[in-house]
Parts: C-alpha cells; sequence; structure tokens
C-alpha cells in the first residue's frame, strides 16, 4: 500500500514539475524575437529571383527547403528551377530584416511594404508563395 502511494505521489509531482516547465518554455516562445524579413531565393543560372515575407526567416527558410527538396510546393516556376538545379542552384538571402519592438503584434503590412520596396529595386522579382 505505501509503496502505491508514493508512486502515485512521484507521478504527480513530476506531472507537476512537466506542467510548470511547459508553461515556462511556452512563455519563452511567446517572447522571443525572431529576425523578421523580406527573405530570397535566387536562382544562380537563370537570375530569377523569389521573394517573401517572413516572420521568421531562420525557420522559413527551412521549411521552404524541405518543402523544395520533397518536390512538395506551390509556385511551381520555383520548384521547376530547384529540381534542375538543386539546392547549391539557389543562392538564399535576407533582403531586407524589419525592425520591430513587440514581437506579438502583427507586422504583416510592415513586411509587405518592405518586399514591395524589394520588388522595385528587382522589377523581375516574383512572389514566393502565390
Amino acid at each position: 500500500m505505501l509503496s502505491w502511494l508514493v508512486s502515485v505521489t512521484m507521478r504527480f509531482e513530476v506531472n507537476t514539475m512537466d506542467m510548470n516547465r511547459r508553461k515556462q518554455l511556452l512563455e519563452t516562445y511567446k517572447n522571443r524575437h525572431p529576425e523578421m524579413g523580406v527573405i530570397s531565393f535566387r536562382c544562380k543560372a537563370t537570375g530569377e529571383a523569389f521573394l517573401g515575407i517572413s516572420k521568421d526567416t531562420r525557420a522559413d527558410f527551412n521549411s521552404t527547403r524541405v518543402k523544395l527538396a520533397a518536390n512538395y510546393y506551390p509556385n511551381r516556376r520555383l520548384l521547376d528551377l530547384w529540381n534542375q538545379n538543386g539546392e547549391e542552384g539557389f543562392e538564399c538571402s535576407v533582403l531586407k530584416v524589419l525592425d520591430y519592438e513587440d514581437p506579438r503584434e502583427n507586422h504583416t503590412d510592415a513586411l509587405e511594404a518592405l518586399r514591395e520596396k524589394c520588388f522595385l529595386a528587382d522589377p523581375q522579382a516574383k512572389k514566393l508563395w502565390k
């Protein structure tokens, strides 16, 4: 009987610690300050550029690369170029970085304005996501 009580008590303490740790990690995630800006995938062979807005540049580069490598991406032209030239045939870069204070605010309008500036600088560029 005593071993059962100890077992239940230990599980309760572990679950409580897990919940506290989970809350702490969630709060840390919500308050992180990722780099936001305009990302570019430029094909070295053709010079074609594909621009997108990003609320987390590192994550979006990774996500886009994975989707392209899996041959599953909505922008057909970019996917065709990726399949022809591979990852090494592309230059991936952050063209503009958005300066912002509060990571919880919606920065979509400011990011789109930054992308429009990039389109003015390179009128041949296309949207990364259609």
